[in-house]
């Protein structure tokens, strides 16, 4: 048996560790990049493009970097488990919607704008934290941070926090819960695609 003396033994594990170390930071890290891509494309597509080829190009994309089942039980909070399975699928849909007819929206021209995403990924226990920032040319940059967790083996976007304060999925469940309160699910997955309409027009 062959005994490495202490120090290469540590050393062997570090080289180890630190690949899988970074690894982890870029998968993590993919979904964001995976979003920010496909914003500065609909950007460069701008209005004259039309909202429905905006929504159609960004739509995959936010299936792919969100997981919008969780981050929809997350923004419902307790009323999720009573719900119906078929109110469910249908609160999922009108997030899905109104999560692609915002971007769609608010990410409609471009001029010079690019997103800069930090290297360094925060642990927030076991969810990741990934910082970014638009820079506009002659404006201030804006910071927009990503909340993943981990689903089936990838990581997924479950919140979104603007100036790295305002948490997107605090500020639904606040809008939420006058609604869920008076009509429930039912009357939730109403209000959720009249945003998602309001967003188109």
């Amino acid at each position: 048996m062959i005994v490495l003396p202490r120090f290469t033994l540590a050393a062997a594990i570090a080289m180890t560790a630190l690949p899988t170390a970074a690894l982890a930071q870029d998968a993590a890290r993919a979904p964001v990049q995976t979003l920010s891509d496909g914003l500065i494309t609909i950007m460069k597509a701008g209005k004259k493009a039309g909202f429905a080829a905006r929504a159609g190009q960004i739509a995959p994309i936010v299936d792919k970097s969100f997981d919008l089942p969780l981050l929809t039980r997350l923004a419902v909070g307790p009323a999720w488990t009573d719900a119906a399975a078929a109110d469910r699928t249908a609160l999922v849909a009108a997030m899905r919607k109104l999560t692609i007819n915002q971007y769609a929206s608010n990410f409609d021209g471009w001029s010079g704008q690019a997103f800069v995403i930090d290297p360094k990924v925060d642990t927030r226990g076991t969810d990741r934290l990934v910082k970014t920032v638009l820079t506009q040319p002659k404006e201030s940059g804006v910071s927009i941070s990503y909340r993943l967790r981990q689903s089936g083996g990838d990581w997924r976007i479950i919140d979104v926090f603007y100036q790295n304060s305002i948490s997107q999925l605090a500020t639904r469940r606040a809008d939420f819960e006058a609604i869920l309160a008076k009509g429930g699910v039912k009357a939730l997955v109403g209000h959720v695609n009249a945003l998602a309409d309001k967003a188109s027009r």
